[in-house]
């Protein structure tokens, strides 16, 4: 098959991972927002895949699977499910109003471009096209974290920093080192449990999971 087309399928899935990234930063209501990531992880997943049949390393296709079965079915019905026990539908606060946070993801983007650009010659692999992207992700992940006032909110922008970093591997050098690769699964397992568990413990004890009104406790 022609090498354009795994490039050109690659791209359009990272595009798709960067649009839902920006679509969850607008969004205000949590079951949303673990939908948003279920599909974020969905494109991960599919475009493993196209890496892993353009490249025949076995372990891409191991790390499909993972991503499938963890990211799209496994974590977002945890998710779900502390959401249900929370009784947390309704919306989330951001300290920073939807237009506000569009502009800043835009800022975002142009900076993963500017950050990627003079390296972009320097990589030879398939999907190098889309290292700004997964630079771009990452950020947005980052800017999700540190915005949003709510603890599950802000664990899932850990879990699309964590996403943005996966592509970022599989586009540089199709991937990490296996035993690397499920450390990292294990750690993003772990951190959902304890945050989901945390976030019910602090919900039961102050009938709230808003970390600014967590932070005033010290006074």
């Amino acid at each position: 098959m022609d090498p354009t087309l795994y490039e050109n399928l690659i791209d359009i899935c990272a595009i798709c991972m960067l649009v839902i990234s920006v679509m969850a930063i607008a969004s205000t209501h949590m079951k949303k927002l673990v939908q948003f990531f279920a599909v974020h992880s969905l494109f991960l997943s599919i475009l493993a895949f196209v890496v892993a049949y353009y490249t025949g390393n076995y372990h891409i296709y191991i790390i499909f699977v993972l991503t499938l079965v963890l990211k799209v079915f496994l974590i977002p019905k945890f998710l779900d499910y502390t959401i249900e026990k929370i009784n947390m539908e309704k919306e989330v606060k951001s300290q920073i109003g939807i237009p506000g946070s569009l502009l800043v993801c835009l800022v975002l983007v142009f900076i993963g471009y500017l950050v990627a650009d003079p390296m972009l010659d320097s990589l030879s692999t398939v999907g190098r096209n889309c290292f700004a992207i997964s630079l771009s992700i990452i950020f947005i992940g980052m800017f999700m974290m540190v915005s949003r006032r709510n603890a599950l909110t802000e664990s899932i922008g850990l879990l699309l920093m964590e996403n943005g970093l996966f592509l970022g591997a599989m586009t540089i050098s199709y991937g990490m080192p296996l035993i690397v690769e499920f450390g990292v699964f294990f750690d993003v397992i772990i951190a959902v449990v304890i945050i989901g568990i945390f976030a019910y413990r602090i919900n039961r004890t102050f009938n709230s999971i808003d970390t600014s009104f967590m932070r005033r406790l010290k006074d």
